[in-house]
């Protein structure tokens, strides 16, 4: 029996004729997404879903969808797909994530000139009749500072654009290098920086827990006088009430906007304000975007559902059939190890080396290799997969070494993963056991032996007494609960560490009483995907 797909969003319809071609059932109902309960009771008969951004697939969805396998997302972002749901349904979540880069990068560059000589309200009025040629005085871009948060596939090519434009580019990404901006021509900055440097502004980064608010009123109060703000990213990276207020006062020139903290968006504070251009989430929408991310999402899908291959999933590595057994256990290891190192790095990734040792050496130590890249990435690109990992560390100028060794330990196999930064150089090895789930045998050259959970706090000290009351005190005053707890030294008096297994996420005002005390070094909550 053919697969059937469910087309519920708006796609070209190139998707429907290359789904028709591998041999598959489509159902093309680009208007289905907007009715909940009508998907909600026909979503059982399909083995797929293509969708883009209008269809939510809420874990209530993916519980109706008994017979669903892989869901396609027509585009980069996946945050309308509840991802630890499908996962745990065995729905394998695909997206696109290169196929509207230069559309949306060429709409950031059309907002900057909107914003700059203020065309829309200069459009309107000159319809309405009126010749208010002295109203409309604008601002060049040749020679302006363009400050790009977010340096990645778009932001770099907006950067390109921008330098041919003749402006001069400062960036901020955590995993931007020196080599990688050079590359590029751009000036590689701190966030503070690019706030006070830049005449204008524009976002390109994900949004994730630490890119949530990025430009907040705080975040305004460091800019120029007259900056203007782009975001053709994502809504909620900007907090709307503080712009209205900045775009009120003089603060903020004016503001290009492509994307809403609520959308559709047929009220916003933003809308009427004569000094702010706003379009309706129009970043990809060109017809040759929407064929390139059509054909791809089609082409994978179909991969997928007749031959069993898979191609840029989120929450699947893209191994073979045959050794997906064996594997499936150090993919995850390899995962948690980039994740801990991920989260507790703030600085500028330059090197990452991974060591195969014993048993790991003679694995399929690419997909491993993407696995501990995909959990490096990943805290501050939340979309990131084992397929476009490497071609991220890529672009940001990330050297990639990977060594093989003969058995040197106890372990019959382990990956050891070393990330240097311009500020310092950290390490984590992690193994298998029996039971087939990942655990941590050293933190910064110090042995110990941890389960991982899926909240956990890490944190540094010297080895001095007190250490273990002093943590369980301070949880226990706010009520947080350990339900487990691992400590390393390297040798006494020296180095400490310690990791705490939680029931929960650790609050924040308990971490900052417990890193004003003076016994403890750092410390950082961690959390992981503890899922099969």
């Amino acid at each position: 029996m053919a697969p059937r797909v469910l087309v519920s969003d708006k796609l070209s319809p190139t998707a429907v004729d290359i789904f028709k071609h591998h041999g598959i059932e489509v159902d093309y109902q680009p208007d289905l997404g907007k009715d909940k309960e009508k998907l909600l009771a026909i979503i059982d008969q399909y083995d797929g879903l293509a969708i883009r951004s209008a269809t939510k697939v809420t874990e209530k969805l993916i519980n109706a969808a008994t017979n669903l396998k892989v869901v396609g997302r027509a585009g980069i972002g996946v945050d309308n797909v509840d991802i630890p749901a499908a996962s745990r349904r065995g729905i394998i979540v695909m997206n696109t994530p290169f196929g509207n880069s230069i559309t949306t990068a060429e709409h950031a560059i059309a907002m900057i000139f909107a914003v700059a000589r203020q065309i829309p309200e200069a459009n309107a009025s000159t319809h309405n009749g009126k010749w208010e040629k002295n109203r409309f005085m604008g601002v060049e871009i040749t020679g302006k500072t363009l400050g790009v948060i977010g340096c990645g596939n778009i932001g770099s090519v907006v950067a390109m654009r921008a330098i041919g434009l003749k402006m001069h580019v400062v960036a901020f990404d955590p995993f931007l290098s020196q080599q990688r901006a050079e590359e590029l021509g751009v000036e590689k900055v701190e966030l503070d920086e690019l706030f006070a440097r830049a005449d204008f502004i524009t976002l390109h980064t994900p949004l994730t827990d630490k890119t949530r608010g990025i430009i907040n009123a705080a975040a305004i109060a460091k800019m120029k006088d007259g900056v203007r703000i782009i975001n053709c990213a994502r809504g909620g990276l900007v907090v709307e009430a503080d712009l209205v207020e900045a775009l009120k006062s003089g603060k903020v020139a004016g503001a290009g906007i492509d994307v809403f903290e609520n959308e559709p968006a047929t009220e916003n504070p933003l809308f009427n304000l004569p000094n702010v251009v706003c379009t309706p989430h129009l970043g990809a929408s060109t017809t040759e975007a929407q064929e390139n991310v059509a054909l791809q999402v089609a082409e994978q899908m179909s991969d997928y559902l007749i031959k069993g291959a898979v191609t840029n999933a989120i929450n699947m590595p893209s191994i073979s059939a045959e050794e997906a057994p064996r594997l499936k256990p150090f993919i995850k290891l390899a995962e948690v190890l980039g994740a801990f190192v991920g989260q507790v790095t703030e600085e500028a990734i330059r090197e990452v080396e991974v060591v195969f040792d014993g048993s790991t050496a003679a694995m399929n130590t690419r997909a491993l290799i993407s696995a501990a890249l995909a959990g490096l990435i990943r805290p501050q690109v939340s979309d990131v997969n084992m397929v476009s990992a490497p071609i991220m560390a890529k672009e940001r100028g990330v050297i990639l070494s990977e060594v093989k060794r003969d058995k040197s330990g106890v372990f019959d196999g382990y990956i050891k993963l070393t990330v240097k930064t311009s500020a310092k150089t950290r390490s984590i090895a992690g193994t298998v056991f029996s039971d087939g789930k990942p655990r941590f045998i050293q933190i910064k050259g110090i042995n110990l032996d941890a389960e991982v959970g899926e909240h956990m706090l890490y944190t540094t000290n010297y080895d001095t007494p007190g250490i273990i009351g002093l943590l369980g005190t301070i949880c226990a005053k706010h009520g947080v609960n350990i339900a487990n707890f691992q400590l390393g030294r390297n040798r006494p008096g020296g180095d400490a560490i310690a990791l705490l297994y939680l029931d929960a996420p650790f609050p924040e005002n308990v971490l900052q009483e417990l890193k004003a005390t003076d016994s403890i070094i750092s410390a950082k909550p961690l959390h992981f995907d503890v899922s099969a």
